[in-house]
């Protein structure tokens, strides 16, 4: 059985990006391939590798929550959103700065772009172990690379704002560990006398 975290299509997504994530900063911020100044800019790196890093770390910390507090877990998917929503804005950077498009949502390299993530996101991928069987591939053009990441960005805060949504009202309908905890305290007061 693979750790919950593992079956969360959130979760699937933030490890591609934090993966591609350091990929890029290696080869577009610090590497030879940087264009701004010709210097590697080593404080952006370690944010957009941060702010990757701190997407998918705070889905499993949230999920491994869950059990004793729903409001930790709804806390923590809205910290992995807010990180990955940074990333976002990094990525939107990187390309108005260096003069590259950012693509609309409406191009077809962006369908391709997210036809690509939902196949390698998609459980079929997973091993028994719960590892990417078909690794994803960072595109080779700093243009293409920076918005497919944008399009993962776009599609894991989506996801995350879904999710978070359904927390929140299973919280509601349901009440969290505390509250719970106190209607048995109260059943077994009742029960008692």
């Amino acid at each position: 059985m693979l750790p919950r975290h593992k079956y969360l299509l959130t979760y699937r997504y933030s490890e591609i990006i934090h993966d591609l994530t350091v990929i890029f900063v290696k080869e577009y911020i610090l590497g030879s391939l940087s264009n701004l100044g010709n210097r590697p800019d080593y404080r952006s790196a370690d944010q957009m590798v941060q702010a990757a890093r701190s997407g998918k770390q705070n889905i499993v910390e949230g999920v491994g929550q869950s059990l004793t507090s729903k409001k930790g877990e709804i806390k923590l998917l809205g910290v992995a959103k807010a990180s990955l929503e940074e990333l976002l804005t990094d990525f939107e950077d990187f390309l108005r700065q260096r003069n590259l498009a950012i693509w609309p949502k409406t191009d077809n390299r962006i369908s391709a772009f997210r036809q690509t993530a939902f196949r390698l996101s998609y459980l079929s991928n997973l091993s028994n172990l719960g590892d990417l069987i078909e690794k994803p591939k960072l595109p080779e053009n700093p243009e293409e690379a920076a918005n497919f990441l944008l399009t993962l960005c776009h599609q894991a805060t989506f996801l995350l704002h879904k999710q978070i949504i359904v927390m929140e009202e299973k919280f509601i309908r349901e009440g969290g560990f505390t509250e719970n905890l106190f209607k048995k305290r109260l059943e077994v007061k009742i029960n008692n006398k």
